[in-house]
């Protein structure tokens, strides 16, 4: 009744006007900026690739060069980080985009003009050079105008992709192709076993993979150096980058980035083979101060304390102050978080080291699928020793989808080395890995066991050993002539 008599009185206009002062007064509350809405939410979701330089999981959980430069940004802001992967470029940059996606996409991108479309870019964080990569026994090209009738094969909506669309512009019988099932690695081993002539990657990923492909070669540095930059959704609200801009600047200037710089791009490990002389000479000079401790821990874990002596050759060469960059220290090379796990208080001390990894190995074996029977349990142990059980599961069903034995050993380190192929690793539940070394890693091991069985005459020690079926007997001293089984 009263509404009514009111709007007797002042009539229609006097309404509408108040209609729109109650709708200005609601909206009077200022919306939340993105960088408020993370802070609030608790979640920093970002967008990445899944590749040696940018992210994924192996024995240690997660890493990669960007994951770590990320979650370094989530933690200054006080929030969790949820990593989201790209199957390829164009999905990555379409993330950006989605309602109540990943608001960052941090996967080693340059500002290329075809991208600035798609996104905003923060300052570079890493200068890199397009580089021209073939295969080493071929003509080497010395200039764009050699590209040409050669086989060439680069990602999907990268920005080498722009480079050879630019180039073809100049040189209009220049062919090459792109694709989206393919990484990095992908196209390095395809150079290097001569499935394509030539590809394009940027430096930084050159040089942590090179050493894996033998006959990869650079031909020259296509163009100038870029810069990578992290990206995010276009649009007015500059919150977020503006906090992204300043995070880069305090790394670049405490030291964080550059020590990142090294850690993944200024080194390499790799699994390297051992001469027998250097092996004979560490197994006089080395072994004998450490045995004792192989053989107590052993006889604790009801392990062979010479499996235990060869994973400790393996890791650091029985050097009990080994320190490799990444962090993993000792000799058994045990991470920060795995000594504490396993009541390690002191990494370098090479008795705790060798009763830490000897428990952890101990662990990794029990919590094995139960139907893994000896000796390829202890193989399986090994492997995910070094890669994990996750990833070791996935070679596992890529075995058992090949139609192989996934409980044999010989059938799943057939698979291994496809985790570090995306047209594999991609069908897979925890993606990329270095599944190669792995192969390589348990195959040293399994040398360096067989040796140090021999020279340790198992049969003066009762039988355990030789009916475990872990070894395979070598030359005896008491029968010269014997030959050894091909593992």
């Amino acid at each position: 009744m009263f509404a009514q008599t009111m709007f007797r009185r002042r009539g229609p206009k006097w309404l509408l006007a108040t209609g729109i002062l109650l709708l200005l007064w609601g909206c009077s509350e200022p919306q939340p900026s993105a960088l408020e809405r993370i802070q609030k939410d608790g979640v920093l979701r970002v967008v990445t690739r899944n590749s040696p330089a940018t992210y994924f999981q192996d024995r240690n959980g997660e890493t990669g060069f960007e994951y770590e430069l990320v979650k370094r940004l989530a933690d200054d802001l006080g929030v969790d980080l949820q990593i989201e992967t790209a199957d390829n470029l164009d999905e990555l940059f379409a993330g950006l985009s989605r309602e109540n996606g990943p608001v960052l996409a941090a996967a080693g991108l340059v500002s290329s003009s075809g991208r600035r479309s798609q996104a905003r870019f923060s300052e570079p964080y890493l200068e890199v050079a397009p580089q021209v990569i073939y295969r080493n026994g071929q003509s080497r090209p010395t200039r764009p105008e050699d590209l040409l009738g050669k086989r060439i094969l680069v990602l999907k909506g990268s920005s080498h992709a722009e480079q050879l669309a630019a180039l073809k512009v100049q040189f209009p019988e220049l062919n090459y192709e792109e694709s989206d099932a393919v990484e990095v690695v992908d196209l390095l081993r395809m150079v290097d076993e001569g499935e394509i002539d030539l590809t394009l990657v940027d430096s930084n990923e050159l040089a942590m993979n090179q050493v894996y492909f033998p006959n990869v070669r650079v031909a020259f540095d296509l163009g100038d150096a870029s810069s990578l930059s992290w990206a995010v959704a276009p649009g007015a609200d500059d919150s977020l980058l503006k906090e992204v801009n300043a995070f880069l600047e305090r790394v670049k200037q405490n030291g964080t980035l550059q020590r990142l710089k090294d850690r993944y791009y200024g080194h390499v490990d790799v699994l390297g083979y051992v001469g027998a002389y250097t092996f004979a000479k560490h197994l006089q000079q080395r072994l004998p101060r450490y045995e004792q401790h192989f053989r107590q821990t052993a006889k604790t874990r009801e392990v062979d304390w010479r499996l235990l002596a060869a994973i400790g050759y393996q890791e650091s060469l029985w050097q009990p102050n080994a320190t490799s960059k990444t962090g993993v220290r000792g000799l058994m090379m045990l991470t920060q978080r795995t000594a504490q796990a396993m009541g390690v208080a002191n990494r370098l001390d090479a008795k705790q080291s060798i009763s830490g990894g000897s428990k952890y190995f101990s662990m990794i074996k029990q919590d094995l699928a139960p139907e893994l029977e000896e000796p390829d349990r202890t193989w399986f142990a090994l492997a995910a020793y070094n890669i994990g059980i996750a990833h070791l599961g996935d070679a596992r069903k890529l075995a058992e989808a090949e139609g192989l034995n996934p409980n044999k050993w010989l059938d799943v380190k057939k698979m291994l080395p496809r985790l570090a192929q995306k047209q594999w690793y991609s069908k897979t539940r925890y993606g990329y890995a270095r599944g190669g070394e792995t192969v390589h890693f348990v195959q040293n091991i399994r040398r360096y066991y067989d040796i140090l069985t021999w020279v340790t005459q198992p049969q003066l020690e009762g039988s355990q050993v030789a009916e475990s079926g872990l070894h395979v007997p070598g030359i005896d001293k008491r029968k010269p002539d014997a030959t050894t089984p091909q593992m």
